[in-house]
């Protein structure tokens, strides 16, 4: 007979969202290993949840995986997904696995949950093999598996914020290396923040990969907007760092999203001009779409005497409340899964 009663463990991690102020597109390499880049991002009460778990008889497939699709595949090579596939090759994990990853929100929306859900990942195939380990090496992982495994046209805020959460600011270097800085805010400035945040779910999934793509062609020809853009998120930091002002911050949101569409014709288009406009004639002080644009959510700032207008105005799109999450990934559970049991015939 085989052997009895060895235990395996299962293990969850939840991983936030996060919101992307200014700076979004200098988080490039081929922008900021030139210029150097910034954003300002922080970390939202909605997750990416991941489970895994050693996966055995009686099941016949070697890989069973489940999100928006299930797969049952016998090789790494076969995975569809290419997070799941190459983050098991950059571990090298060949062992039967049960993967499975649900969400708070929708994917291709903007609030980076690609990176969300790569480092959810990597965090919990880590602990399936017992190792911990820093927030610095999971988002440096995630960034190696999405932009060099996978080849993706994307920058590494998202990587960054998932794993260290909280609001930052994030500054790349020449050199490629990542400088992540708490804003560290008042209780109540931190309210105040969120107390004038709204967003609005567009209803539109796109791919940021097609957007980001043609933002990058672009990048020698738009290197004024790249710089402003930057600048901004030196200028929001410090902005923060002060007090909070609405009427200042919304101000600079304001200015950063008329730049970014500068960048590629895919970020807006008539339908998302209509309701931003819309939302500023009714009180908002500025505002941006999520991510990449061209879909998902719109954040606005918003006074909370001009919300209902704003929230009626805007009544055709869903709102979905938000708060500030102070943590990256983190550990949900690790136990015992079950008991193996010998099925072979004696």
């Amino acid at each position: 007979m085989g052997e009895v009663g060895r235990n395996h463990r299962i293990v969850a991690t939840a991983t936030p969202l996060r919101l992307s102020f200014v700076g979004g597109g200098t988080d490039i390499p081929d922008f900021y290993l030139e210029h150097g880049g910034a954003v300002v991002s922080t970390t939202l009460d909605k997750y990416i949840y991941v489970t895994v778990k050693h996966h055995g008889p009686p099941f016949a497939e070697r890989f069973r995986i489940n999100y928006s699709k299930a797969e049952n595949v016998d090789r790494i090579d076969d995975i569809e997904n290419g997070i799941v596939r190459e983050c098991l090759r950059l571990l090298d994990m060949d062992m039967p696995l049960f993967i499975s990853t649900i969400a708070d929100l929708p994917g291709s929306s903007g609030l980076g949950s690609s990176s969300s859900f790569a480092v959810g990942l990597l965090y919990a195939l880590h602990l399936l093999r017992g190792e911990d380990v820093s927030a610095g090496q999971l988002a440096e992982e995630a960034s190696h598996v999405e932009l060099c495994m996978l080849k993706g046209p994307i920058g590494k805020q998202d990587q960054y914020a998932a794993a260290f959460g909280g609001l930052n600011h994030i500054a790349f270097d020449q050199s490629g290396r990542v400088h992540i800085d708490p804003v560290w805010l008042s209780g109540d400035d931190r309210r105040a923040l969120f107390g004038h945040s709204l967003l609005f779910w567009t209803g539109i999934q796109r791919d940021a990969n097609q957007i980001l793509a043609d933002q990058q062609r672009g990048i020698s020809s738009r290197l004024a907007e790249l710089h402003a853009m930057r600048d901004m998120a030196n200028a929001c930091r410090d902005m923060l760092l002060r007090t909070f002002d609405p009427l200042r911050f919304g101000a600079l949101l304001h200015q950063g999203w008329e730049t970014k569409q500068r960048l590629s014709t895919l970020i807006s288009n008539e339908r998302i001009d209509h309701w931003y406009r819309a939302a500023l004639a009714a009180g908002a002080l500025g505002g941006k779409m999520a991510g990449a644009g061209g879909g998902g959510f719109l954040y606005l700032v918003v006074p909370p005497g001009r919300q209902a207008e704003v929230r009626h105005t805007l009544r055709e799109m869903h709102e979905v409340p938000v708060a500030y999450e102070p943590r990256g990934a983190r550990k949900l559970f690790t136990s015992i899964a079950y008991r193996t049991l010998d099925f072979a015939q004696t």
